[in-house]
């Protein structure tokens, strides 16, 4: 026996004034006017036999019988979204939509990029360098890594990495100013890329809050204190993600053995719509492996990082223990 539906129409105008809480709000969104909802609404309350709404002042409430149906209708809805996202966005071609943390971007994403090019040579990617959360919901993305808390809801999202933040300057500025001791950074401009808080907690964990401070620039992001550093503007506070390539590459050395790790962290997100659309999955199954590719790699040279300081340390020890040969007179 075929069951029967209600009519679509008047389930997708039940959908957006739910969510709206209003009446025009939802008309807004349909393309549609205040009336047309409003009849939508009571033809769907008419096939159902229910009240799905009461109004309370300005704003309209659901009903028991309407906070029942909304949460199948609000899935079915995004069932149908994903399904027509997979079905129109191919696997591996078209073209995607990417909105980036600016630091990230520039000193992790865009090195890598050929490595995404040589596995999908079909695939068109447009960048946009931005930490607004704004754009999960933006309809001219599609997939944003974004540095936060990840507190943002209504969408998909998972952590992609932690961070940890330490002093990073130009080569040139560490030869002709050096940091011998944390005491130096008093001597030094102190590049900030938030209000403070980060070259805090770092000064923190190195016991020099009282630190006698000389002058210091703020800029709107870390890919601008990190460039003014480059420069030889100051010192900034580097993470494991965006300098480790300049570390390698000595365009940037870290004078302090001292890592705190970052409040926040970075995120891959997008909406739950999109989610299923195979080309974005393409993307985001590429991001996490290049990660763990750099992970792997990473690994060994710290260990050997560790193992040269150890012997050093080890070396040290002996040297202060050992004997000293008496003085000839």
């Amino acid at each position: 026996m075929t069951r029967r539906l209600p009519p679509l129409n008047p389930l997708r105008a039940f959908e957006a004034t739910a969510r709206h809480g209003s009446l025009t709000r939802a008309a807004g969104e349909l393309n549609v006017t205040h009336g047309a909802i409003s009849h939508q609404i009571r033809a769907l309350e008419a096939s159902l036999d229910v009240r799905l709404f009461e109004r309370i002042g300005q704003r309209l409430k659901l009903t028991p019988q309407g906070a029942e149906l909304l949460p199948a209708v609000s899935s079915a809805f995004e069932n149908i979204a994903s399904a027509t996202a997979r079905m129109t966005r191919p696997t591996s071609s078209g073209a995607l939509s990417v909105s980036c943390v600016p630091a990230l971007l520039s000193f992790w994403l865009i090195p890598r990029l050929g490595s995404f090019t040589a596995q999908f040579p079909e695939i068109r990617l447009t960048f946009d360098a931005s930490n607004d959360p704004l754009a999960i919901r933006s309809p001219d993305i599609d997939v944003s890594i974004l540095y936060g808390d990840g507190n943002w809801t209504d969408c998909w999202l998972k952590r992609w990495s932690h961070l940890e933040l330490f002093p990073v300057l130009s080569p040139t500025l560490m030869n002709n100013r050096p940091l011998r001791t944390i005491r130096d950074l008093g001597s030094h401009v102190m590049l900030h890329a938030d209000d403070g808080r980060e070259w805090h907690q770092w000064l923190a964990a190195a016991d020099a809050l009282d630190l006698s401070r000389g002058p210091q620039h703020h800029f709107s992001d870390a890919r601008l204190g990190i460039e003014a550093a480059m420069h030889g503007h100051g010192v900034a506070l580097g993470d494991t993600m965006t300098a480790a390539g300049l570390l390698a590459k000595g365009q940037l050395v870290a004078p302090f053995n001292l890592a705190v790790p970052a409040a926040d962290a970075f995120y891959v997100a997008c909406s739950n719509e999109l989610r299923g659309a195979p080309i974005v999955g393409v993307f985001i199954d590429w991001l996490f492996a290049q990660l763990a590719e750099d992970d792997a790699r990473a690994e060994p040279q710290a260990s050997a990082r560790r193992a040269i300081r150890r012997s050093s340390d080890e070396a040290r020890a002996k040297r202060k223990s050992a004997p000293r040969a008496p003085k000839i007179t």
